[in-house]
């Protein structure tokens, strides 16, 4: 541990109390995607104080701040944290009215940017790292409310769900060269180290309309959307099958609208759902049998039928896992669980991290001090000191390595990184998922 290390350790520990309660704050007010005004409010109000440059309302919410002034052609890297919270109404912290709650960990995320933040903003501290680093809180990680998100797209707000996609999209990850995420672990370890395959998605809107009919007295005039919906369902649960087990596809649905009364025949059905598998031809492959599935329900009942597809997220490419923050971890928690990911760990769920793994290097860990399983009721923290304190330490103490001596060891990653994609050829690749498929199959005005 050199001197600067030591500075770093000793004003995160100093500010141990003002990182736990920022944390806190955030856990007691959770937010949803594109709608963390409170959140993104409160850390662009400190970032502005201790930062060179502030910026807000980017992809509607995000906030991105840069230590230094910043200058062409310097290396730069990005810590990030997810503005987001998840839908997880019985839990104890949920909000009353939305229903929101951080049972992801995304506040551990936010605290441990904003302790490395008050570290890193140390003038002799910022004068030791050549380069530049910028600290990147991002809107709407969690994929949820897709009927929202086609409304702020169709309003021209936005034009990909994701918000580190959106962010691509609109250039605001184009002078960053490394990044570095997190996310909360559940379990016995205290930090792990690196990432894993996971799966991408597409998303989906189906709305099946029908004809209202007395459900009582007149049902034969109807076209029953809702017993439409349910042998889409059907049909689409038939395909299980037809997925290999490789490419672990899994795709799940809800229904947002299934009628107005119940004496009434229901005449429009939405569902919203989520196609994903690890690699981008099973995707395909998945989101044509669930378009197949849904249309057979519409056809069997003579309703019609709009399916919007909309590009979700890529999966992660995982990279081996960085040596220095797992150095960086066995020296702040001698004593810890600490350990790599092994190179057959996989996660069948998706994160829009994923799409920045096809173009640019990400360096990821993960910490515990979290107890339940994530996205529950039964989520909670344990241990400050893992989830918040030692995040923090972890986030400043890699940036500091990575860019101290001239920075050679980020310049290294960066010139050693081969991306899928330029960020133009990400935004052609994404677009390509964008579909409306409108089917009318009963003798009814089209809709």
């Amino acid at each position: 541990m050199d001197k600067i290390e030591a500075k770093i350790l000793k004003i995160i520990d100093e500010h141990r109390q003002q990182i736990i309660d920022f944390a806190e704050d955030i856990y007691q007010y959770p937010e949803l995607g594109y709608k963390e005004t409170r959140t993104a409010g409160k850390i662009f109000e400190l970032l502005q104080e201790i930062t060179a440059k502030a910026e807000k309302n980017l992809a509607i919410t995000g906030v991105k701040a840069y230590l230094k002034e910043p200058q062409q052609n310097e290396i730069n890297l990005a810590l990030i944290g997810e503005l987001d919270a998840v839908s997880s109404p019985h839990h104890a912290y949920a909000d009353k009215t939305t229903g929101a709650c951080h049972a992801c960990g995304h506040h551990c995320q936010l605290a441990g940017m904003i302790g490395a933040a008050l570290a890193l903003a140390d003038e002799e501290i910022k004068n030791s790292l050549t380069g530049n680093v910028t600290f990147f809180a991002v809107p709407s990680e969690e994929y949820g409310e897709v009927e929202f998100k086609l409304n702020l797209k169709e309003k021209k707000l936005i034009k990909y769900g994701g918000g580190k996609s959106e962010l691509l999209r609109i250039g605001a990850f184009n002078d960053i060269d490394i990044a570095i995420t997190h996310h909360s672990r559940p379990g016995s370890d205290d930090v792990v180290v690196g990432d894993r395959l996971s799966n991408g998605f597409v998303s989906k809107v189906i709305r099946y309309k029908g004809r209202a009919a007395h459900a009582a007295a007149n049902p034969h005039l109807g076209v029953n959307a809702l017993n439409a919906a349910a042998l889409g369902l059907n049909a689409l649960a038939m395909q299980r099958e037809t997925f290999q087990d490789k490419d672990m596809v899994r795709i799940h649905t809800i229904l947002t609208k299934g009628g107005s009364l119940v004496n009434v025949i229901p005449e429009e059905v939405v569902i919203e759902s989520l196609v994903r598998a690890n690699n981008v031809k099973a995707i395909e492959d998945a989101s044509k049998k669930t378009d197949r599935a849904f249309e057979a329900g519409a056809l069997a009942l003579g309703a019609n039928l709009e399916i919007y597809t909309s590009p979700g997220y890529l999966p992660i490419i995982p990279r081996t896992p960085s040596r220095d923050i797992l150095d960086v971890a066995n020296m702040i928690l001698p004593q810890g669980t600490i350990r790599t990911t092994r190179s057959d760990e996989s996660s069948a769920g998706s994160s829009d991290v994923g799409d920045l793994t096809h173009v640019m290097p990400v360096l990821t860990f993960e910490t515990g001090g979290v107890s339940g399983d994530l996205h529950s009721k039964d989520f909670k923290i344990t241990n400050k000191d893992i989830a918040y304190i030692a995040t923090a330490k972890i986030m400043a103490l890699t940036a500091y390595r990575l860019l101290k001596e001239n920075a050679e060891k980020a310049k290294n990653i960066k010139k050693d990184f081969k991306p899928s994609f330029s960020i133009e050829e990400y935004k052609k690749h994404m677009d390509q998922f964008e579909s409306i498929l409108k089917k009318n199959f009963s003798n009814q005005q089209n809709f």
